[in-house]
C-alpha cells in the first residue's frame, strides 16, 4: 500500500477539508484496545449505541459512533489502528450526534424469516459493503436516512468503497490506495 494511505483516506473522509460531519461506527468487539482507544482518543466525542446499562463486559465490546475530527492527530492514531482491520465504518452527515444515534439505533435487531429478533452487525465492514447493494430502494432510503454516503473499506487490501444513494439507485466509487 502507498506510503501516504492515510492522507489519501482522509481526503476521501473529508473531500473539502475541515468539516464537522464525518462519523464511524465502532466495533469494539473487534480488538480488546479499541475501547481503551476510544477513552483515550475520544474522549467525550464518542457515545455507544446500545442504550441503558451496560454490563463492563459489553461495554467494552459494543458499538460506537464516534465524531472524527479533521487533521487530529488523535483522530489520525485511531484511523491508522482500524484500518483495514475491519474496525467499522465511516460516513457523512449533517445530523448532529443525538439524531445520527437514534437514526443507527433502529437497525440494531433486525427479524429473520420465522420473526426470531437477531442482532445486525450492519457496522461490520465485511457486512455492509455486502448489505448494501442487495437493498430495495425504499430500503436503501431508510438505510441511509440522515446519511450522505458511507465510507467503507473494500474486500482488497488498500481499496476504499464509498456509497451513496441519490433516491433512485446506490452508487459505488472505488477508491485504491495501494
Amino acid at each position: 500500500m502507498a506510503a501516504n494511505w492515510l492522507q489519501q483516506l482522509e481526503s476521501s473522509l473529508w473531500p473539502r477539508g475541515y468539516s464537522r460531519n464525518t462519523w464511524m461506527i465502532v466495533d469494539a468487539a473487534r480488538d480488546r484496545r479499541i475501547f481503551g482507544l476510544l477513552l483515550e482518543c475520544f474522549y467525550s466525542d464518542h457515545t455507544c449505541l446500545f442504550a441503558g446499562y451496560l454490563s463492563p463486559e459489553i461495554e467494552a465490546a459494543a458499538p460506537y459512533l464516534v465524531h472524527l475530527r479533521y487533521e487530529d492527530e488523535k483522530t489520525r492514531k485511531f484511523i491508522s489502528l482500524a484500518w483495514q482491520n475491519s474496525w467499522g465504518l465511516f460516513l457523512e452527515t449533517d445530523a448532529g450526534k443525538d439524531s445520527l444515534r437514534s437514526h443507527l439505533r433502529t437497525f440494531l435487531l433486525v427479524r429473520d424469516d420465522v420473526g426470531k429478533l437477531l442482532m445486525f452487525r450492519y457496522y461490520d465492514p465485511r457486512v455492509m459493503r455486502v448489505y448494501l447493494p442487495t437493498c430495495t430502494n425504499d430500503e436503501l432510503r431508510t438505510v441511509f436516512g440522515p446519511i450522505n454516503r458511507f465510507l467503507i473499506e473494500g474486500h482488497e487490501p488498500g481499496t476504499l468503497q464509498e456509497f451513496s444513494f441519490n433516491g433512485t439507485r446506490l452508487e459505488l466509487l472505488k477508491r485504491d490506495f495501494a
